[in-house]
């Protein structure tokens, strides 16, 4: 990279089922403003706005970044929306990283975002034939067959998807901004949940949520003058595949495992089991949690079972993953990836309140959409790179 970027603001909303109290706009706004207030800047700072949403479909308006600009105070300035399906919100804050790596801006404000609660998801994701055979079955029914042979193929117990739901919702009750909060989450409380589709219990999905998340990126000069010490971008990386090719493999796809060598080249790093402090990363369903394990290159193959049941990733773990709860506790679609990305900012910034990880200094994002198809990922630390 040319020039170093680094991270000088994050806001977010409360993630609710339904925000009847604010329009879109004002949804944006409310995260964008708190971005913009921990950076101590001012709309009229901000020299480009980078957006990220979900499909359209997802809450029936179509370019809503064409209205969205005056309320982001992008009058007059350069907008552009990024969609990479479920991984939009890392790969649109990757996009807003570049603009500051190239030199093009000092300042870029980005957000993503989802209101789900003005239309539905599920019918939105069932395409009619002749495109694909109509299952009306959701993201959790295309995504089981995957865990099923997950477990067929690592030897995973059936309990390790209630582990890890029971981890992130435990740290969800630290989080201010968190959807779901459960006091009193247990396993028996999990198990005893009805089954979605199987092996996925209702306690093991992530909910349908609203909600907005805003960073404000700064070059290396900006930063300078940022009020509190800035995260540091040391490493990004996209990566894509189709949806169906021969031989691919589902469970732990080419394009996750690609975008993580690239990330960890660049940010020089050879164990991220040893060398990352946490890591924040796209779980909407607890299995994946393992799934990813093995994915990124943390654990061998059928590993990554083993590591969440020893309680690698737990908080007080070697490892934490999904401290602030992860998309397991909140999931505006749009917003989800880009949490990961601000969350892991947070962490190295030393701003995560009672889900800080003690000593954090390098945290991975992750984000992941499509068909486990888009691949988002970025690498911060306290230092500059």
């Amino acid at each position: 990279m040319a020039n170093r970027c680094a991270i000088i603001g994050v806001g977010q909303t409360a993630y609710k089922t339904k925000r009847l109290d604010v329009s879109m706009a004002g949804l944006l706004r409310e995260a964008a403003r708190r971005a913009l207030e921990d950076a101590q800047l001012t709309w009229k700072d901000i020299d480009a706005v980078v957006v990220g949403k979900a499909p359209d479909l997802f809450e029936g308006v179509m370019m809503p970044e064409t209205f969205l600009a005056e309320a982001l105070g992008a009058a007059g300035k350069p907008i552009m929306r990024v969609h990479t399906a479920g991984s939009v919100g890392g790969s649109t804050a990757i996009v807003a990283a570049g603009l500051i790596q190239g030199g093009v801006h000092d300042r870029v404000l980005t957000i993503a975002w989802e209101k789900q609660s003005e239309s539905n998801a599920t019918w939105a994701l069932t395409v009619n034939s002749p495109f694909t055979t109509s299952l009306v079955v959701g993201a959790g029914g295309y995504f089981a067959p995957h865990i099923r042979a997950y477990m067929r193929r690592s030897g995973a117990p059936d309990h390790i998807g209630t582990l890890v739901a029971v981890k992130d919702r435990q740290n969800a009750l630290k989080n201010p901004w968190a959807h779901l909060k459960i006091p009193g989450i247990s396993r028996e409380m999990v198990e005893s949940t009805p089954m979605l589709w199987e092996p996925i219990r209702y306690l093991e999905t992530c909910p349908s949520s609203d909600g907005a998340c805003a960073m404000v990126l700064a070059s290396e000069d900006a930063a300078k003058k940022a009020p509190a010490p800035p995260a540091w971008v040391h490493g990004t990386s996209m990566r894509s595949e189709p949806m169906q090719f021969a031989g691919r493999d589902t469970v732990s796809p080419q394009g996750g495992k690609d975008a993580a060598a690239d990330v960890y080249r660049q940010a020089g790093i050879s164990d991220p089991r040893r060398e990352l402090d946490c890591a924040e990363v796209y779980v909407p369903f607890s299995w994946y949690e393992p799934m990813w394990l093995e994915n990124l290159g943390f654990c061998g193959e059928s590993e990554g079972w083993k590591l969440t049941e020893a309680g690698a990733t737990a908080l007080d773990g070697d490892i934490p993953w999904n401290p602030s709860g992860g998309v397991l506790s909140s999931n505006p679609i749009g917003a989800s990836g880009m949490i990961r990305f601000a969350e892991a900012a947070l962490q190295v910034r030393g701003q995560a309140g009672e889900h800080q990880v003690d000593g954090a200094r390098r945290a991975l994002g992750h984000a992941y959409g499509g068909g486990a198809q888009f691949f988002a990922m970025w690498i911060v630390g306290s230092d500059k790179p």
